[in-house]
């Protein structure tokens, strides 16, 4: 079987998507640190469709870490396959988008040539959290971070992401070229006021008389992202040459929703994305908690309920009409109107889309898994809006409901008796607090609610907020999930 690649392109069937453009025209306007499964699957996608409109807005994928998605790309001349996945089966797509491939640490020279070529007007970044190098606590940067200590120490390449963005910033001025602008893709709060941050903290280290004029000069713009992309398996490679009749070394597979919100923010020039689905506003902060207070909430308490109740997926969990029911009526009534958005915003339709999501049989997205670092999802997932509804008066039953599913599941015994494998930071504590309880609902919320650090100290003086969790504990402990579930609709 021969290997995908724009030779072999006129070979795929007449049902396998691609864009129209012609790839010899395509000039390169993006470099993207950090071309993973994520990018390939999401940033990338709405880049390739823009490029039958303008051609200059071809991608520069530079690894900072691994040669692997380099050597299998190098030889398909950047193409890969998206096999959009539902319960419906198997959508493949080609994308076109990569116009070269780096590996910064083997190719350091290459990678600043990108980034000062004048044609790039773009350095996007999708290299998670840890690559920021930085203090989640305080956004700030980490400046004993070894890859920034030896950034700051060296006259040479950096090794940082973020020395990278900085190197060609400031190259890029002794050479008068204007700066590029700088868009984050990762899923962290307010990620273009985060990564501002730190590019500043570590210029005041490098080059401090440089800070003003990159203060004036930086755009940094904020954004929204979500789709879920599972890990490529062989067996999706193999489904994948069945449907092109061609080998592709690396495909991405990914759900059939996407979203991508933007700050507008572009002063060198954009992809013109708002033709292709993406929403350009002028705040993105109302989007990340539509879907960390939606999507993240709902999925929180899908997750403790469904395992407690023996469901091993999402899809699993929701095809019980009662849980669909629940997290249908939590979105609705307890959490949309917590939430301000633009008047173009359909919360209804997105809370459709976020049940069809979560029914997609194609993802196996193990409730055990999502329910993973509980301590640290709580806070932001559930209890911020249990704030906001308790300052206005009305239902948190549903709200509270996932709280003591919560609780119930960290306790670490199931309703049979056996042990649950609990993932979290705060794991020991669990056990103690579980071995040391008198096993009552009153004693156990008790206990985990005086864990300042997950639920601070206001909300657990809040008599409702105590009492409704305490009963709803009760009734999981005296009856299961099942049976708590069924009654709360």
């Amino acid at each position: 079987m021969k290997d995908l690649s724009n030779a072999t392109l006129t070979d795929l069937p007449s049902s396998v998507a691609r864009a129209s453009y012609d790839r010899a025209k395509v000039k390169t306007g993006i470099v993207h640190l950090g071309i993973g499964a994520f990018h390939r699957a999401h940033m990338a996608a709405y880049v390739d469709v823009c490029l039958s409109d303008d051609p200059n807005w071809g991608i520069c994928g530079v690894s900072l870490r691994s040669a692997a998605t380099r050597d299998a790309l190098e030889p398909q001349d950047g193409l890969y396959t998206l096999g959009i996945q539902s319960s419906h089966g198997l959508s493949p797509r080609i994308i076109g988008a990569i116009t070269d491939l780096i590996v910064g640490p083997d190719e350091p020279s290459r990678l600043s040539d990108a980034l000062l070529s004048p044609d790039v007007k773009i350095v996007s970044l999708t290299v998670t959290e840890k690559g920021y190098c930085h203090d989640p606590a305080t956004g700030r940067l980490n400046p004993d971070h070894a890859d920034i200590q030896h950034d700051l120490n060296t006259a040479g390449f950096p090794r940082s992401a973020i020395g990278w963005l900085v190197y060609g910033l400031l190259e890029r001025r002794a050479k008068g070229l204007e700066p590029y602008t700088i868009l984050s893709c990762d899923n962290l709060p307010a990620n273009g006021k985060t990564l501002r941050q730190v590019l500043l903290d570590y210029l005041a280290l490098k080059a401090p008389d440089d800070v003003s004029w990159l203060d004036n000069a930086l755009a940094c713009p904020s954004s929204m992202v979500d789709r879920i992309v599972p890990a490529t398996t062989d067996e999706d490679r193999a489904e994948i040459a069945r449907a092109l009749g061609v080998k592709d070394a690396w495909p991405v597979m990914a759900e059939p929703f996407s979203q991508f919100v933007v700050e507008d923010s572009f002063p060198l020039g954009r992809p013109a994305w708002e033709s292709h689905g993406v929403t350009m506003t002028e705040n993105v902060e109302p989007f990340e908690h539509m879907k960390l207070r939606m999507l993240n909430g709902s999925h929180s308490t899908l997750a403790y309920l469904g395992y407690l109740a023996g469901y091993e997926t999402v899809a699993d969990t929701v095809a019980d009409p009662a849980f669909r029911h629940l997290i249908h009526d939590l979105m609705t009534h307890e959490i949309m109107p917590t939430l301000s958005m633009p008047d173009d915003v359909d919360l209804p339709a997105y809370r459709d889309a976020l049940l069809e999501r979560f029914s997609n049989t194609a993802l196996k997205h193990r409730t055990w898994q999502i329910a993973m670092d509980g301590s640290q999802k709580l806070p932001q997932r559930l209890l911020g809006t249990i704030t906001d509804r308790l300052s206005s008066g009305p239902s948190i039953d549903r709200l509270l409901l996932g709280v003591a599913a919560w609780m119930r599941y960290a306790s670490g015994t199931d309703e049979h008796g056996k042990p649950i494998d609990v993932r979290d930071p705060l794991a020991d504590r669990f056990r103690t607090i579980a071995s040391e309880s008198d096993g009552t609902a009153q004693d156990l919320a008790t206990r985990f609610l005086a864990l300042d650090s997950i639920f601070g100290r206001e909300l657990p003086a809040n008599a409702a907020f105590r009492n409704g969790v305490t009963a709803h504990l009760d009734r999981l402990i005296r009856d299961g999930a099942h049976a708590t579930v069924a009654a709360a609709v």
